[in-house]
């Protein structure tokens, strides 16, 4: 458990028109003592989507056969790829004010911040909204909420899970059936 105080923006249960979904691939689930290898975000206004960031990242240590399987990323992909000094600051730059929008975004959030402050001094302010949220209130009784069954729930296809950019799409079709649904509900009261 992490012990690390952070200044971060605020989570939000929102429906913003215009917003940046995000979302890393990482070594592990330590911010701490793992690295971020990808980062997509995936930038949306008035719900269409309008531009597109994507990177992968030279980590400082191999990636383990483990998370290659589980996402597609070898060490020879990487090879050539920014460090994560060049990378999260592009990523910086790319979401500029926007609110950010992820499955389970603080697991994101909380990589993307300690890395922008070791590496610039940046403190990553931005709001976000956790679609996660949304599919526990709206899906209560689903045996487990992980972003590929709530999409399988709605229909949305996830071939190309587990890379960032594929993640970003499926995380925003998730949340446009989920935000319709709270507001069918909402009508309905």
């Amino acid at each position: 458990m992490s012990t690390v105080k952070r200044r971060k923006g605020k989570s939000r249960i929102a429906f913003p028109k215009d917003y940046c979904v995000v979302d890393i691939e990482t070594t592990g689930l330590s911010p701490e003592e793992c690295e971020i290898i990808e980062i997509a975000a995936v930038r949306y206004r008035n719900g269409v989507k309008s531009e597109v960031f994507n990177t992968l990242i030279k980590p400082q240590n191999p990636i383990s056969a483990f998370i290659t399987g589980l996402t597609g990323i070898t060490n020879d992909m990487v090879n050539d790829a920014p460090d994560i000094s060049e990378a999260i600051k592009a990523f910086y730059d790319f979401a500029g004010n926007d609110m950010l929008m992820g499955y389970n975004v603080n697991f994101d959030i909380n990589f993307l911040y300690d890395n922008l402050l070791r590496c610039h001094g940046i403190y990553l302010e931005n709001d976000f909204v956790d679609v996660l949220r949304f599919a526990r209130k709206v899906l209560p009784l689903m045996p487990d909420r992980k972003q590929t069954s709530v999409a399988a729930h709605y229909g949305i296809e996830i071939k190309g899970a587990h890379r960032a950019e594929k993640d970003c799409e499926i995380c925003n079709a998730c949340y446009v059936h989920l935000r319709e649904e709270m507001r069918r509900v909402e009508t309905e009261k």
